[in-house]
């Protein structure tokens, strides 16, 4: 071409959740079922949408203005619904004006980060979700900045970590966290949030809060909402609808801003984020439409409680195969529906692999592994081979650790503990080789 048309960042565009489906479609098409744990999907999990959540968008289908545009920010009705919603529970009180509504939450997560100066770095968790780790890093033209979640103490951040590398590193902006956390599962507690506000004060960082899973913890959990902890820093807040409802086809995120008056460089960096929504004209107005109607519907709040009390149930299960097994670290699911396993690092040496009986897979994973590659990626290759079940390596989301993400989706109980009982087999298979 005449002139470059790859800029530098676009090298760090990666996204292993949905990379690892091309490699499970070539073991498919050996005839090996796939199973698939890869991605946070409700839908593809077998999970049924209620007959009430389908009567009200049904009828919104019906309303000639659910076809049009909306509003660039959002639907005006619905963000005034979402402003007293945040501000019943106490807190920063916003105002629909503070609202801004994307074509969902990878839709604003590209958007933060496309609008924020390349020098600006925000630092997020790791391991890190790619669609947040790929877009900074992108942004800035390197590799992500990331402090450490501990997989000794719950996955709780390493709060000198993260300390360390704010003060030593002046280009840092902003503070990520994900709460509850992909990939982990875990819910950051009150106290170590409390020190992340203490350090963005200290350092006058902004402060970016993915609360799309806010609403799904398990028994006895709960999030802390950043709008009740946050203060008077600025901050942003990312919740929608794909994972509550769930309905993740909708595309329907939104940021809150919290103290956006009280800083102007703030404040100029939330009006760039609505003059870009507004070249769109706008985000998809259905879904829009519909959020008031489900949120208030008397019947809302039992059906969430059953669906965590099943997900909560699925944790037990988890725990029953994976607690006291020496090689591995596990950690019990706290909230959203994803839990992480490490590897302990004395069970790998680098040449592990599982017996594949069907020699044409076999043939082909042998291809795709090498002694240099990670061995938690080695080990979802020969997984997905030998048992066509689908997880995401660890070493994709940012992290030096080997370990693998899997979902706690999958409705039918029979299903879901043949499926873990599987991956319990081959971690004991393919940690007793060498």
């Amino acid at each position: 071409m005449r002139n470059r048309l790859v800029y530098e960042g676009a090298s760090q565009l990666e996204y292993e959740i949905r990379q690892i489906v091309r490699k499970a479609e070539q073991i498919a098409a050996l005839g090996i079922p796939i199973t698939w744990e890869n991605i946070g999907d409700p839908i593809q999990k077998h999970n049924t949408i209620p007959g009430w959540i389908k009567e009200i968008v049904s009828g919104l289908v019906m309303e000639d203005s659910s076809y049009g545009y909306c509003h660039s920010k959002g639907v005006p009705a619905t963000r005034e619904f979402l402003a007293k919603r945040n501000n019943a529970l106490g807190g920063v009180q916003i105002t629909a004006e503070d609202i801004l509504f994307f074509n969902g939450l990878g839709d604003a997560i590209s958007k933060l980060y496309q609008y924020l100066p390349p020098t600006s770095r925000i630092i997020g968790p790791s391991p890190a979700y790619s669609t947040h780790s790929s877009a900074e890093a992108a942004h800035a033209n390197s590799a992500p900045l990331t402090y450490l979640l501990d997989p000794e103490n719950s996955w709780y951040p390493d709060l000198e970590d993260l300390y360390n590398k704010v003060k030593f590193n002046p280009n840092i902006s902003g503070i990520l966290i994900i709460n509850p956390d992909n990939p982990t599962g875990m819910i950051y507690p009150h106290e170590y949030l409390e020190r992340i506000v203490s350090i963005a004060r200290e350092f006058d960082l902004l402060l970016i809060a993915d609360e799309i899973y806010s609403a799904i913890t398990a028994s006895g959990n709960q999030t802390e909402l950043l709008s009740r902890i946050v203060g008077d820093r600025p901050a942003i807040s990312m919740k929608g609808i794909s994972k509550e409802l769930p309905w993740p086809g909708s595309r329907c995120g939104w940021m809150e801003f919290y103290n956006r008056k009280k800083d102007p460089q703030f404040d100029g960096f939330c009006t760039a984020l609505e003059n870009a929504k507004m070249v769109e004209v706008c985000s998809t107005t259905l879904p829009q439409k519909a959020i008031p109607a489900i949120f208030t519907d008397s019947r809302y709040e039992d059906y969430l409680c059953t669906k965590n009390q099943a997900i909560a149930s699925r944790g037990e299960i988890l725990s029953n195969l994976f607690s006291n097994m020496p090689q591995i670290y596990f950690s019990p699911t706290r909230g959203a529906f994803y839990n992480t396993i490490i590897f302990n690092p004395a069970f790998l040496n680098g040449k592990q692999r599982l017996d594949v009986q069907n020699a044409a897979a076999r043939e082909l994973v042998e291809s795709w592994v090498n002694p240099e590659m990670p061995p938690d990626r080695r080990f979802v290759y020969y997984l997905l081979a030998a048992t066509g079940i689908c997880v995401v390596p660890l070493s994709s989301f940012q992290s030096d650790l080997s370990g693998f993400r899997m979902t706690l989706l999958e409705q039918d109980e029979e299903t879901f503990t043949t499926t873990f009982t599987r991956i319990r087999e081959a971690i004991i298979e393919f940690t007793s080789e060498g």
